[in-house]
């Protein structure tokens, strides 16, 4: 039964991973994500039900439109993979507890966020809003109403923390330091991780970014990082190991 579990739960992240990559490239540039329905972006042409199956179509086309056989960009099948990846990690971390469905509302955050901050250096807001209700309904249904406002009071503290250093970092670099998008993700945060270890995830993010930021200045000439994909990644590492951090802690404390 495990192992039925474990192929169907890939499977339905690849298809939600399919289904992100349209959110992640149409939300951002004002599209429909309805309208219209699935093309190629260089023909237009409509795409039949066997080309719209994840990672099968791409490999099976060869990575390329039916049509007008030009190619395709991997980013279809990376995202498909991924999400299916992440919600198989899931699965097999937690099981069906609330900490499996909290892990499936962060793996859906980390995709989304890597394709819209790495493409177009924003994070869409509806993902972050449809996260939070989520979140306070799985507090609610797991715990009590008092657990889930107390996830709302965490969420909010790390808003405000996450406001003050970004007001700081304009004054100190006398320009927008953080993305109103990082901000607003820190509430989502909060409610994930708790006050305490969501400043834990804010401050490894920094280090997770370091590398890229370094390697970007020296490279590119750019010092404007996209930070969400670091900072929803250190989030995945601190929930996913939150028990390894809680030891730390202990240890620090006693």
């Amino acid at each position: 039964m495990v192992l039925f579990y474990s192929i169907m739960l890939f499977i339905m992240g690849c298809v939600f991973g399919s289904f992100f990559y349209v959110v992640g490239t149409r939300l951002p540039e004002e599209k429909s994500l309805i309208k219209p329905g699935s093309h190629c972006i260089f023909c237009n042409h409509k795409l039949a039900f066997f080309e719209l199956i994840p990672i099968f179509s791409y490999l099976f086309l060869r990575g390329r439109c039916r049509y007008c056989h030009e190619k395709l960009s991997k980013e279809y099948i990376l995202y498909e993979l991924l999400t299916g990846i992440l919600f198989l990690l899931s699965f097999a971390k937690f099981g069906f507890t609330y900490e499996f469905f909290v892990a499936l509302i962060v793996s859906s955050l980390v995709v989304l966020i890597f394709i819209t901050d790495f493409r177009y250096m924003i994070i869409l807001d509806s993902p972050l809003v449809v996260s939070s209700l989520f979140l306070f309904i799985l507090k609610v249904v797991y715990f009590s109403w008092k657990t889930a406002f107390m996830g709302i009071v965490s969420g909010f503290l790390t808003f405000l923390v996450m406001l003050f250093v970004g007001k700081i970092g304009d004054i100190v670099f006398k320009k927008e330091s953080l993305g109103g998008g990082d901000i607003k993700f820190s509430f989502v945060i909060g409610m994930i991780l708790g006050f305490k270890y969501a400043m834990v995830a804010l401050v490894f993010s920094t280090f997770l970014a370091l590398p890229y930021a370094v390697g970007s200045l020296l490279l590119k000439k750019d010092n404007e990082v996209p930070f969400g994909p670091f900072l929803v990644g250190s989030v995945f590492i601190v929930f996913f190991f939150l028990e390894k951090f809680q030891y730390i802690f202990y240890l620090f404390y006693h």
